[in-house]
């Protein structure tokens, strides 16, 4: 009989139960580790920039002075005349204040046609370009050319003006032209990212004529020619400035010519409107958003009289606010205040050392009752708006 021998089975569902088991443990660990280290490679590939915020105000501004005619007679000249024709002494005390503005405005009463054609003074007046050199050397950026006095000397003197002039760097000095083309073609300027331009017109030339054919030497108000002249140019700046020539001379009162000019400009859109003529100080009003300096009277002069040895100063603000899309440009801080142009001796044994002097910086040495003087000046210029504000001068 044979002897049966029984084997053990060996049970074989352990053993694939363990090998399905690392199976898919392998799986997993690949699948869960895979999405990580993919995603790790796609940052270091392909960096993401955090985008930047758009501001959504941006607002700017730049400051502006203005004083007034600069009548330079003869005493005024021949008191340097030993100087080279230098006239920056009579500007030093106003020089450190002028220059910390951004733009500031005189009026250029007398025409700079140069000692090549011989200066002259009233009623034909004449200056040296020295003239010019002190009041850019002050700080003064911003230039009125259209006076009752451009004429005075002829068409040459008023090109040796304008080629002087066109050589000043960072200058805009408008009213007189060397041709059509300059006249029609408006330079536009830009301080802290506000644009501005100034135009320039008279009211009067004492009688001169333009030689035919060429208005371009003198801008001669009209009304129509204006309200072109604004068209073409309103849109394309921030801020936009006429210098007036007008008014009655030695009048502390606004005409009523001057009031009418003065809301026709403001219905066009001027911003500010600069007087000059009267050789006294007139009232600063307002017109709707329009500020009016209806004179500033003489900034530097040999006249007699201390209502013509006084001349307004005023100033102001134009701030620009960029927010949503959407610009705005205000006029903000107007002030105003005073200066005196100071001379040793008489008008019959002659006047010299001609200096400006703040109101401030007078004492009854310099100008005797001079504290009554600025008081009533400043009454005219300022009188009761609310508006205005007193500009401080450094001590």
């Amino acid at each position: 009989m044979k002897k049966v021998v029984k084997r053990r089975k060996i049970k074989k569902t352990p053993i694939i139960l363990l090998i399905l088991c690392g199976v898919l443990l392998g799986v997993s660990l690949f699948f869960f580790t895979w999405p990580a280290k993919t995603m790790k490679e796609t940052t270091e590939q392909e960096p993401v920039e955090t985008p930047v915020p758009t501001p959504s105000r941006v607002e700017t501004s730049f400051s502006l002075i203005m004083v007034g005619d600069a009548l330079i007679h003869e005493a005024v000249y021949m008191d340097v005349k030993n100087e080279d024709y230098d006239f920056k002494p009579m500007l030093e005390n106003i020089k450190p204040f002028v220059s910390s503005y951004d733009v500031a405005y005189y009026n250029q009463e007398t025409i700079l046609g140069g000692l090549e054609i011989g200066l002259s003074t009233y009623p034909r007046f004449n200056s040296p370009y020295t003239v010019g050199d002190a009041f850019v050397d002050a700080g003064f950026n911003l230039v009125s050319l259209s006076t009752n006095h451009t004429l005075d000397r002829g068409e040459q003197a008023i090109l040796n003006s304008r080629n002087y002039w066109n050589n000043q760097e960072n200058v805009l000095a408008s009213g007189s032209y060397s041709s059509f083309e300059e006249r029609n073609t408006p330079v536009i300027k830009e301080v802290n990212g506000i644009t501005y331009t100034m135009l320039s017109y008279t009211t009067t030339t004492n009688g001169l004529r333009i030689p035919e054919g060429k208005d371009y030497l003198l801008n001669v108000y009209d009304a129509e020619t204006v309200k072109n002249d604004i068209e073409a140019v309103r849109d394309k700046v921030d801020v936009l400035m006429v210098s007036m020539h007008w008014g009655t001379e030695y009048s502390f009162g606004v005409s009523e010519e001057q009031r009418e000019i003065a809301t026709y400009l403001s219905s066009l859109g001027v911003d500010l409107i600069i007087g000059t003529h009267p050789h006294v100080v007139e009232p600063i009003e307002f017109i709707d958003d329009t500020m009016v300096v209806y004179s500033l009277g003489n900034f530097i002069s040999a006249q007699r009289g201390v209502e013509r040895l006084t001349g307004g100063v005023a100033s102001v603000t134009f701030k620009k606010v960029t927010e949503n899309g959407e610009t705005t440009v205000t006029l903000e801080n107007p002030a105003c205040n005073l200066v005196y142009t100071y001379s040793k001796g008489t008008s019959s044994t002659g006047r010299y050392d001609f200096k400006l002097y703040w109101y401030s910086q007078l004492n009854e040495s310099l100008l005797p009752s001079y504290e009554t003087y600025y008081n009533k000046y400043m009454n005219v210029l300022k009188g009761s708006d609310e508006r205005l504000s007193v500009l401080t001068y450094p001590e």
